[in-house]
């Protein structure tokens, strides 16, 4: 391997680890946003259902473990962009250790402003904070690459065994349909979900969409899953949370407990496809992203790629 890249970053969202941390947390998340504090204390409720602890960080751990475990060879750094450990500490770190180059990769698969670009930022942000910080490149989303592809036809086809003949629906996390409008995120989730469907024979896919945090004025993406679930006649559904690589508090909380809550009200059956997480072929597919890049570089995003949405007027 090459010396193109020293050092591995692992950029995230980050999540609160007990209760106390909960309120300072979204209160980072939300900064700069004209968000009703009530807003903020029905979210928390969330995470206080889960005594405070949103599993995102330690499935970041997991992650790293077996990036480690599978021989991606590399110091691996950690950083959040909204709860600790934050980016700027970690770049502060590795100017330390005296990391040369570092390669990025964000938590996020598919290309949207907060999703891709926005962590562009944050790095961008980081470095102008830490004098000296080594330049750090992202990975661009890996949506298709055949590492997540066929680690999410493993995870359905898991829940299909204990479901069969279920109505199969991709989930993912809404957005402003002014950033959707923007952005390659609907498309790459609808291409995303027919690649699994066609290793599974299962047809054209159908993607709907959850964890809407909008104000009512502004359009987002949808149907939404609890709208669906509401309305279906199918009696067994498989929920595949396609738009999300982990089993973080979007996943646990609006799949596991309020749509599951859903269907159970209507007699649906119900079952949940686990996220890539530390799938072995996933893994493998971001270890090959990391040797691509030591070999050939890293190719860039277009600098206008995903801008941010327009904020929706005041009324």
């Amino acid at each position: 391997m090459s010396a193109r890249y020293d050092a591995l970053l692992l950029i995230s969202f980050g999540g609160p680890e007990k209760r106390d941390d909960v309120i300072p947390f979204l209160e980072n998340v939300l900064r700069g946003r004209n968000v009703p504090h009530e807003r903020l204390l029905a979210v928390a409720e969330h995470y206080y259902h889960f005594d405070g602890c949103s599993p995102i960080n330690a499935q970041c751990r997991a992650l790293i473990a077996a990036l480690d475990t599978q021989g991606v060879g590399l110091r691996i750094y950690w950083g959040n962009r909204n709860w600790h450990p934050m980016l700027t500490d970690t770049v502060r770190q590795m100017r330390a250790d005296g990391v040369q180059r570092a390669l990025a990769i964000a938590t996020s698969a598919f290309g949207s402003w907060s999703g891709c670009h926005q962590y562009r930022e944050d790095i961008d942000r980081a470095r102008a904070i830490v004098e000296g910080a080594p330049p750090v490149d992202k990975l661009p989303p890996f949506w298709n690459h055949p590492g997540f592809i066929t680690a999410m036809v493993e995870r359905v086809r898991d829940v299909l065994t204990t479901l069969p003949d279920a109505e199969v629906i991709y989930t993912a996390h809404s957005i402003p349909v002014s950033m959707a409008q923007s952005s390659p995120y609907e498309q790459q989730l609808r291409a995303a979900a027919a690649l699994v469907n066609d290793e599974l024979g299962l047809g054209e896919p159908a993607l709907v969409f959850q964890s809407r945090s909008g104000p009512p004025t502004q359009p987002w993406l949808g149907p939404d899953i609890g709208e669906v679930i509401a309305t279906t006649t199918s009696k067994r559904l498989i929920a595949v949370p396609i738009g999300f690589i982990s089993d973080h508090m979007e996943v646990i909380y609006d799949l596991d407990y309020e749509a599951a809550g859903l269907a159970k009200s209507r007699g649906i059956e119900f079952v949940r496809a686990g996220t890539v997480g530390t799938h072995p072929l996933f893994v493998a597919g971001l270890i090959e992203l990391v040797r691509e890049a030591q070999a050939s570089g890293v190719s860039a995003c277009a600098v206008e790629c995903c801008p941010p949405p327009a904020r929706p007027q005041q009324r």
